[in-house]
C-alpha cells in the first residue's frame, strides 16, 4: 500500500495534472471499511442457506447469510482493484516503473512471502477441526473427511491472499503495458486513456458497456459469475474480470478530478442504481436457478450483466460518498487504515476458529454471526496494537513504525 498525496488543501480534490503532497485521506477510510468487511464476509459464508461456497458450515444458517455475503461480494473486490490500479498509477507517475516494481516487492511480494505459510497452516487446522465437529461432533483433524470444493484446485492454495497474489503481478506488469502503449502511440496513449475513462466513467452507457464486458467474462461459468479459484494459476477470467476494474483504477488516477468530482455529486444515484440492479439481478438468479445453481445461458447472461452493472454503480457510489464526506483525517478512521493490511492476512483463520468453537450451539444464526465478527475484530487489532504498530511488522506493512509516544496519521498500502 501507498498513501495518497497531492497540492490541494486537505479535503480538497486533486487536479488531474497536479503534483502530489496532500492526502486524499477518503480513499484510505474507504479502502479500510473494505478490509474490514472481508471479516463481514468470510463469517457470512458460515451461514449461508445455499451453494456452499466453503467445506465448512455452521448448523445454524440463515437466508439474509446469503443476501448479505452476495451484496458484499458485488462491490468489495471492484473498490479493491480500482483503488489498486489508482495507487499504482500514481507511483508509476511519482517514482518511475524501477522503483515501482522495488516498492511492489516490497509492500506485495515480501508480506505474501511472509504471511502465506503460516497463515495457511492455521486456515487447515482450523478448518480440519470444524469439519471434524460437522462430521463426527467431536473435535479432531483428519483430512480425509474433508470435502472438496468445486473449483478450487487440489493443493496449496492462495487461500483470502488471491488479491494480493494477483495484485502483484497486476502491478509487475504495469509498467510493461505502460512501456507497449508508449511504443504503439507515443502521442496518443495518455489521452486515449483520458477519454476512455472519462467516457465510461460518467455515462450511463458507458456503465453498460463496462458490465457487458463483465458479463461476456462470467458467462464462461455456469452462474455467471467469476469467482476466485485461489489457485497460484488463476483462469483467465479471473485476469480479465479483476484485470478490467484495476485497469480503470489506473484511468482513474489520470482523470481523478473529474471522475471523483463527477462521483461526488451523484453517488446517491448511483448507490440507487447499484440496488436496484441488484435486486434485480437477484430476482433474475432466483426465478432461473430452482434447485441448481447452473444458469442457463440467456438468464445467466442477463444476471451477470445486471450483478457487474452493480458492481460498478456501487464502486462508484461508495468512491463518491467517501470523497464527499469522509475526506478529513480522523484519528479513529486513521487507525482502523493503519492496521487494515495486518487484519486482511489474519482474519481468515480467525472466522474458522471461532465459527468452529460456536457450531453446534443452539444460537439463531445472526447472534453467532455477530458474535464472530465482534470477536476476530477484537482479536485483529488487539494483536495490531500488541504486536504489529510499534515494531518491525508494521514496518513491514505500512512501511514505518509508530511511536508510542506520537502516533502520525495513517500510512497505508496497496
Amino acid at each position: 500500500m501507498t498513501t495518497l498525496h497531492d497540492t490541494a488543501a486537505p479535503g480538497v480534490l486533486p487536479h488531474a495534472a497536479a503534483p502530489v503532497s496532500t492526502r486524499l485521506y477518503a480513499l484510505d477510510n474507504l479502502r479500510a471499511a473494505m478490509m474490514w468487511l472481508g471479516i463481514v464476509l468470510h463469517v457470512g459464508v458460515i451461514h449461508m442457506t445455499g451453494q456452499r461456497l466453503l467445506p465448512w458450515r455452521d448448523s445454524q444458517t440463515t437466508l439474509a447469510a446469503d443476501v448479505l455475503v452476495a451484496f458484499i461480494h458485488a462491490f468489495r473486490m471492484p473498490v479493491f482493484f480500482l483503488l489498486a490500479g489508482f495507487f499504482v498509477a500514481m507511483l508509476l507517475e511519482q517514482r518511475g516503473p524501477r522503483a515501482l516494481v522495488r516498492h511492489r516487492l516490497r509492500r506485495l511480494a515480501l508480506p505474501f512471502a511472509v504471511f502465506w505459510p503460516p497463515v495457511y497452516v492455521l486456515c487447515a487446522v482450523f478448518a480440519l477441526a470444524f469439519v471434524h465437529r460437522m462430521v463426527r461432533g467431536t473435535w479432531g483433524l483428519d483430512p480425509t473427511i474433508m470435502p472438496r470444493t468445486p473449483g478450487v484446485p487440489e493443493g496449496p492454495i492462495t487461500l483470502h491472499l488471491w488479491f494480493l497474489w494477483m495484485l502483484l503481478w497486476l502491478s509487475l506488469l504495469t509498467p510493461l503495458a505502460q512501456w507497449l502503449l508508449q511504443r504503439a502511440a507515443p502521442a496518443a496513449g495518455a489521452a486515449l486513456l483520458h477519454r476512455w475513462a472519462g467516457t465510461l466513467g460518467r455515462a450511463p452507457w458507458g456503465i453498460a458497456l463496462l458490465a457487458a464486458a463483465l458479463a461476456a467474462v462470467g458467462a464462461q461459468h455456469g452462474d455467471g459469475l467469476v469467482h476466485p479459484s485461489e489457485s497460484f494459476l488463476p483462469h483467465w477470467t479471473e485476469w480479465a474480470h479483476n484485470g478490467l476494474f484495476y485497469a480503470f483504477g489506473l484511468a482513474l488516477y489520470i482523470q481523478r478530478h473529474d471522475l471523483l468530482q463527477h462521483d461526488m455529486r451523484r453517488w446517491r444515484r448511483y448507490a440507487v442504481a447499484g440496488l436496484l440492479l441488484f435486486m434485480a439481478s437477484g430476482a433474475i438468479f432466483w426465478h432461473a436457478t430452482g434447485d441448481s445453481f447452473t444458469l442457463p445461458l440467456a438468464p445467466r447472461v442477463a444476471f451477470a450483466f445486471a450483478y457487474n452493472a452493480a458492481a460498478w454503480c456501487l464502486s462508484f457510489a461508495l468512491i463518491g460518498l467517501f470523497a464527499a464526506h469522509l475526506r478529513q483525517p480522523h484519528p479513529a478512521l486513521s487507525y482502523l487504515a493503519d492496521s487494515s493490511y495486518w487484519v486482511y492476512l489474519v482474519h481468515m483463520p480467525l472466522t474458522i476458529g471461532f465459527g468452529a468453537l460456536m457450531f453446534g450451539l443452539p444460537w439463531p444464526a445472526g447472534a453467532k454471526i455477530v458474535l464472530n465478527i465482534a470477536a476476530t475484530t477484537a482479536v485483529c487489532l488487539a494483536s495490531y496494537h500488541l504486536v504489529v504498530r510499534f515494531g518491525a511488522l508494521g514496518q513491514l506493512l505500512n512501511g514505518k513504525r509508530h511511536t508510542r509516544a506520537h502516533c502520525p496519521q495513517a500510512t497505508v498500502i496497496h
